[in-house]
């Protein structure tokens, strides 16, 4: 140890430091500065093999590392892994000098790196308040981010919820409102099916609300099955039902999907051991251009329609035409509407 030195003083004012004798040998290195190379012995090394001086750049000779005394320098020690810190270095007039170091800002990846703990630093030392400050931070910052996960988790649960028919799983008016408003909004061309089942309430009357669910449910996927995945099929009503379909180019593909729905809910459902039978009557506008429409209108169109299948005779489609809404003025409501479901 070099005169004037006393290396426990050293170790409890500043555990991270080095002296050096006159040749730059360290004579002498603080318990935190040999815990950064634990399977290597500092003492006995030359400071400039064991420290790359990065700042002030050249510093490369025991002359210039002494010019260099009262002004940080920017180290990194030598090994693996390479530990970047700053230092001071200050003389004792007779040729020996203490290095006084430190990791700055690099203190977090210190402290990761090579394990280090309170003990290690020096009671006065602001680095400690400094991690316990960034480690509250950083636990606040995570559970702040798992709520917010939370809340958007219950966020989009109760959107999913409120544009979703809990019975069917289909979507509810107000989604179904939402997606028309859009489509006349992009004044897109579709086609908009209002469908009702025929005698359901004699199957409510017979066999109880917990059959006409059940068929409830089978006709939702009945529907899910014979529309594409980029239409919106959804429940308005009890037994009402409305299917929008984007980008239709051909009245034969509405003919089609219409048959479909039909047919396959003609197709008798059991239950608890009872056959459950109704039809379907369906009301189709097909849409080329919406520039001039709003929502009412176009539901209003495809209820008229809707009313004329019921009178011709239900388990049909029919496609809105202006002439079916004067006969619709004139007729007045169809057999088994604007009263108890047929």
């Amino acid at each position: 140890m070099t005169e004037g030195f006393n290396a426990d003083v050293l170790d409890v004012l500043c555990p991270m430091n080095l002296t050096l004798d006159a040749q730059g040998i360290i004579t002498h290195a603080g318990p935190t500065t040999q815990k950064l190379r634990p399977d290597v012995s500092l003492v006995g090394r030359s400071f400039l093999e064991a420290f790359r001086v990065m700042r002030p750049r050249g510093i490369t000779t025991l002359a210039q590392l002494w010019e260099s005394r009262h002004i940080k320098l920017h180290l990194e020690m030598r090994g693996t892994p390479p530990a970047r810190l700053k230092g001071v270095l200050v003389s004792d007039g007779q040729g020996a000098a203490i290095v006084n170091l430190s990791f700055g800002i690099s203190i977090l990846d210190g402290v990761r790196d090579y394990a280090l703990t309170n003990a290690d630093f020096a009671a006065t030392d602001l680095a400690i308040e400094m991690l316990y400050l960034v480690e509250a931070k950083s636990a606040a910052m995570e559970a702040s981010r798992k709520l917010n996960l939370r809340l958007q988790g219950a966020k989009t649960v109760a959107e999913e919820q409120a544009y979703t028919d809990t019975l069917t799983g289909l979507r509810n008016r107000r989604a179904l409102d939402q997606v028309l408003e859009g489509l006349l909004a992009a004044n897109a061309g579709f086609a908009v099916m209002h469908i009702d089942l025929d005698y359901f309430k004699a199957v409510n009357d017979k066999l109880g609300h917990a059959a006409g669910d059940h068929v409830l449910q089978v006709v939702a996927g009945a529907m899910l099955e014979e529309t594409r995945a980029t239409d919106t099929v959804a429940r308005v009503g009890g037994d009402e039902f409305t299917v929008l379909l984007p980008n239709v180019g051909d009245i034969d593909v509405l003919s089609r999907v219409g048959r479909r729905i039909i047919e396959r809910i003609e197709v008798p459902i059991p239950f608890n051991g009872q056959i459950c039978e109704i039809s379907a009557s369906i009301g189709t506008v097909w849409i080329q251009s919406s520039s001039s429409l709003n929502r009412e209108r176009v539901m209003e169109d495809a209820d008229i329609a809707l009313y004329a299948s019921k009178n011709e005779g239900r388990a049909c489609q029919t496609f809105y035409t202006p002439e079916l809404r004067n006969t619709a003025n004139s007729a007045g409501p169809p057999k088994g509407r604007g009263g108890k479901k047929a």
